[in-house]
Parts: C-alpha cells; sequence; structure tokens
C-alpha cells in the first residue's frame, strides 16, 4: 500500500506541474512513473525543476519533498528549487485552428474510453501560447488507475505522431490547479467513460 500511495503523491506532483515543466519532460516522468521508475524519477525532477528554473509555491514545494525524499531525491536539489507562484501563460480553446472532425486522435481515445470503468469522462483541450503552435490536451476524469491510465493514453497518442503527449489524468480526490480548470473550461467531449454513464442512467 505504501508503494501505491507513493506513487499517487508522484502523479499527484506531476498534475501540479503541468503546463510549468516542458512537456519533453513531464510526459517521459509519467511514463518511468507507471513503469516502476519512481525512484529515478525522484533523483532526477528536482535537478530538472532547477535547470528549467521552474518555480513552485511553499504548498507544491512540501508536495515535492513529501513525494521524493523518501524515494531518494537529493534534498539539498530539492530545496534549491526557486520559490515563486503558478505561472498563469495559457489560453485553451476546445477546438483546433482545423476542423477536428475525424481526427485519428479522437477515434482512437473514443473507442479506448467510450464506456470504461473507472473513468467519468474524456474531454480534448487546445492549449495556446503565442509563438509556439496549438497543443493538444486530453483531460481524463474520474480515474480508478491514473498512473496506468496516464502511461497508456500517452503510447497511445505517440503511436498516433504526437512525440510530447499531454495527458491530464484528474482523480476525484485531487483538486484541478488553475491550468487544468481552464483547459476544462474550454474543452470538448471525446467520450464518456462507465462512471458518467452509469450516473446518467440514475
Amino acid at each position: 500500500m505504501a508503494v501505491r500511495e507513493t506513487d499517487l503523491l508522484c502523479h499527484e506532483l506531476l498534475l501540479r506541474l503541468a503546463g510549468r515543466l516542458p512537456d519533453r519532460h513531464l510526459w517521459r516522468y509519467r511514463d518511468w512513473l507507471a513503469g516502476g521508475a519512481a525512484d529515478v524519477l525522484a533523483r532526477s525532477l528536482p535537478a530538472t525543476l532547477v535547470r528549467e528554473r521552474v518555480a513552485l509555491s511553499d504548498a507544491d514545494h512540501r508536495r515535492l519533498a513529501e513525494a521524493l525524499l523518501p524515494l531518494g531525491a537529493d534534498p539539498s536539489v530539492v530545496h534549491a528549487v526557486l520559490p515563486g507562484a503558478d505561472p498563469d501563460r495559457y489560453t485553451f480553446r476546445a477546438e483546433s485552428h482545423v476542423d477536428d472532425k475525424g481526427d485519428p486522435a479522437v477515434l482512437v481515445l473514443g473507442a479506448t474510453l467510450r464506456g470504461r470503468q473507472g473513468v467519468r469522462e474524456t474531454r480534448s483541450s487546445w492549449r495556446h501560447l503565442p509563438g509556439t503552435r496549438p497543443k493538444r490536451i486530453i483531460l481524463v476524469t474520474g480515474s480508478a488507475d491514473p498512473v496506468e491510465l496516464t502511461s497508456e493514453l500517452q503510447r497511445i497518442l505517440r503511436a498516433l505522431g504526437d512525440t510530447e503527449p499531454c495527458v491530464e489524468v484528474l482523480p476525484p480526490e485531487v483538486e484541478p490547479t488553475a491550468y487544468h480548470r481552464a483547459a476544462l473550461a474550454e474543452s470538448a467531449l471525446v467520450c464518456l467513460g462507465a462512471d458518467e454513464l452509469v450516473g446518467h442512467r440514475g
């Protein structure tokens, strides 16, 4: 149970870093976590935060220490992570700059997650930042196994050509960040899972 709780702490920490840690790092850390390499994540993530100059609030710094120090993170590197507030850099849109109908990612994710137990709903949003290409964000709510599901969906998106997939699996007990709330507010439904379908029937 301790191992499972540690994985969930790390998953929540990585959710908190979405939109702040570059996508090329974030997806890989999530993949390592699902692959049983949480100790590697613990040693590497703090150094990446320092190198990328990612600032953390006091609460997120506590999460970082609670999740990673028991896994072998270097305390001196953890304490070297910059303090700061959450940035508000992005805008989101429900649709991309092109017609999303027939989008292979939407079709495959819909077929994969429609009616799945432990999933409420899956949504898609497009993240915008001036000077960069729009980036698809997949948001899944109510997952019973967020670590494994994140990894599964990342593999699907990478197979479809997204080399740095952004998959945000939000467990019901975790409060969405401002980044996730903004993405959810401007998102399109991909499919409903079994949990949501049961709710509608009732």
